[in-house]
């Protein structure tokens, strides 16, 4: 289903801004209606709106990584202590230092004290808490286990915010290293290659032809550096908008699948989140259909998604996971074995964290060899084009030398 963003009063007056899918905006209108709340606007996520991608990364929702993690852990302490819900909810009331995150535990509290559930509390946080984790709640409270539900909801938290940042810092050195580089070449192209020209130039010396083409280019940096540095960001700008588009989003995710070695990584590091979602959602209960409406929206490859959203439909039709899984061709052939074993053996939910353990671990190990082998490669491929630079002006010094000695 597509995302919309909305608008929308809470019945305090407070203005609330979140995302949902649904079927249609009117759908989306009449959900805000059911919880509470007065619509002021609705439309799809991909048209923009108001709030941009750069506005929306430095606000961030009021429980979000760590913080997320570390709520869920407490919770899932004071209720294992004995202590009832609502007063569970007024201890950590306390603990946020952010306004908004008080004000969220503080619905939540109220709502819980006038008898709503505490998945329905959840849900009505305008976009607060994902469907995952809204619906293992939900799965917890009918079974009775909502202190255990807790406790494996916070494991599957840090181990994805573990994952997601290990990608993260295995691409943080290589991108810096890359910037500072470029910069350094733009600035000896744009500056220190024109002198070397200037004084050619006064010279009148007959230069090769290697050397006229950088000193040209030196004088193009000096001329238009600020349109070099404006291009990248004008594309990178681009394509973040050409990627809202759910149908360039789709195709793209299949091309990168496509490739060697950024697409094998790739489907590791979704098939490692997709077995630790299901395999945590079938663990607390909740069944298999369900988990994978869940599962496909924690992807972010939306091929891989769409394979997901398509073995929904066959499991529905009695197919067995692994082979509908295996129709798309995409997720890795270890994993889908795995899954077969554990249906096999009836430990279906076991199996797919021990699946989820695998991939993980092979992502890791994948991407300390990428950061072993990559940060050289830049290193020596950038430090090539330096030295060409620098033999590209100073070679007609030397010969110009030779000729005078």
């Amino acid at each position: 289903m597509p995302l919309y963003r909305y608008k929308a009063l809470n019945s305090r007056g407070e203005t609330l801004d979140g995302q949902m899918e649904a079927a249609s905006d009117s759908e989306v209108v009449l959900r805000l209606q059911e919880q509470g709340h007065l619509p002021v606007e609705a439309a799809l996520a991909s048209e923009g709106g108001g709030e941009g991608a750069l506005k929306a990364l430095f606000k961030p929702k009021p429980f979000s990584g760590e913080r997320l993690v570390q709520f869920t852990q407490q919770l899932a302490t004071l209720l294992g202590a004995g202590q009832p819900l609502d007063r569970a909810l007024t201890i950590l009331l306390d603990l946020p230092e952010e306004d908004a995150a008080r004000r969220t535990i503080h619905d939540i509290r109220d709502q819980v004290r006038g008898g709503t559930a505490l998945s329905t509390a959840l849900e009505r946080q305008h976009g607060s808490f994902s469907r995952l984790y809204i619906n293992m709640i939900r799965a917890g409270e009918a079974g009775g286990s909502l202190q255990d539900t807790l406790q494996r909801l916070a494991d599957y938290l840090e181990r994805a915010r573990a994952l997601r940042g290990r990608v993260l810092n295995a691409l943080i050195y290589p991108a810096i290293l890359i910037v500072m580089v470029g910069l350094a070449l733009l600035f000896l192209l744009g500056y220190v290659v024109p002198q070397f020209g200037i004084m050619y130039e006064s010279l009148d010396a007959e230069l090769p032809f290697f050397t006229k083409m950088v000193l040209g280019l030196g004088e193009l940096v000096r001329d238009w550096w600020f349109v070099m540095l404006a291009i990248p960001a004008l594309a990178a700008l681009w394509f973040d908008r050409r990627l809202r588009n759910p149908a360039f989003r789709a195709r793209f995710d299949e091309w990168l699948l496509g490739r060697k070695f950024a697409g094998s990584l790739v489907a590791r590091i979704e098939t490692a989140r997709l077995m630790r979602t299901l395999g945590t959602l079938l663990k607390n209960g909740v069944p298999l259909i369900a988990a994978l409406g869940i599962g496909r929206n924690v992807l972010g490859n939306r091929a891989l998604a769409a394979d997901v959203e398509a073995a929904g439909e066959e499991v529905k039709n009695g197919v067995a996971l692994s082979t509908a899984l295996a129709r798309g061709k995409r997720f890795p052939r270890l994993a889908l074995q795995m899954v077969q074993v554990g249906e096999e053996s009836g430990a279906l939910d076991a199996m797919l964290l021990k699946t989820a353990d695998t991939f993980e671990a092979e992502t890791g190990q994948a991407l300390d060899r990428m950061l072993a082998a990559l940060v050289p490669v830049i290193t020596l491929l950038l430090a090539a084009v330096v030295m060409v630079v620098i033999l590209a002006v100073l070679v007609p010094i030397y010969d110009l030398t030779n000729v005078i000695g």
